[in-house]
């Protein structure tokens, strides 16, 4: 398990943390047999166990990361099934501005939420997600919803005010 790498800065933490949850569900997925549905939700509870029995985070910091884990990996897995498209095209940029081993890890996650996405959508909410300035969001273009900005994140972490007009609320861009 890479360790978490002691913070300059709380909101690089969450970053951080938001990628080593990433990286300890993927190592289970590896481990599975059985992927059905919801493998994702429990992959990711058994990390944020995992995480915060080990010190590594608080267990409100575990419960808050893991909610916007869950909520990425599902949001890529119905872009990749309903468009058909590349991750790249779920970022709104080139994935060469993305740390690879990051890349490699979001890459195999999508492809698994990809399948339980496409299970789940029969029976899941249609509406699209939407992300709010505080969150700790994967690396992606977020389009803010009043005054229409991009924002461009090459990393995860938290999403910040809307640069143009400080706005709090935004949603992808391949949500348009």
């Amino acid at each position: 398990m890479t360790e978490l790498k002691p913070p300059h800065d709380p909101i690089e933490a969450l970053g951080q943390a938001y990628e080593l949850m990433l990286e300890e569900s993927i190592k289970d997925l590896h481990k599975i047999e059985d992927k059905s549905a919801p493998v994702i939700h429990d992959l990711i509870a058994n990390a944020k166990e995992r995480l915060s029995a080990a010190g590594e985070l608080s267990h409100e910091e575990a419960e808050r990361i893991g909610e916007y884990l869950e909520r990425d990996l599902v949001d890529v897995g119905r872009y990749l099934a309903e468009t058909g498209r590349e991750l790249k095209d779920w970022l709104g940029f080139e994935t060469a501005l993305i740390e690879d081993e990051f890349l490699i890890m979001l890459q195999q996650a999508a492809d698994q939420t990809q399948l339980e996405w496409l299970k789940l959508r029969l029976q899941a909410q249609a509406e699209r997600p939407s992300y709010k300035t505080g969150e700790v969001v994967a690396p992606g273009t977020f389009v803010c919803l009043k005054c229409g900005e991009e924002n461009h994140l090459y990393k995860a972490g938290h999403l910040p005010p809307c640069p143009k007009c400080a706005a709090t609320g935004y949603r992808r861009t391949d949500s348009r």
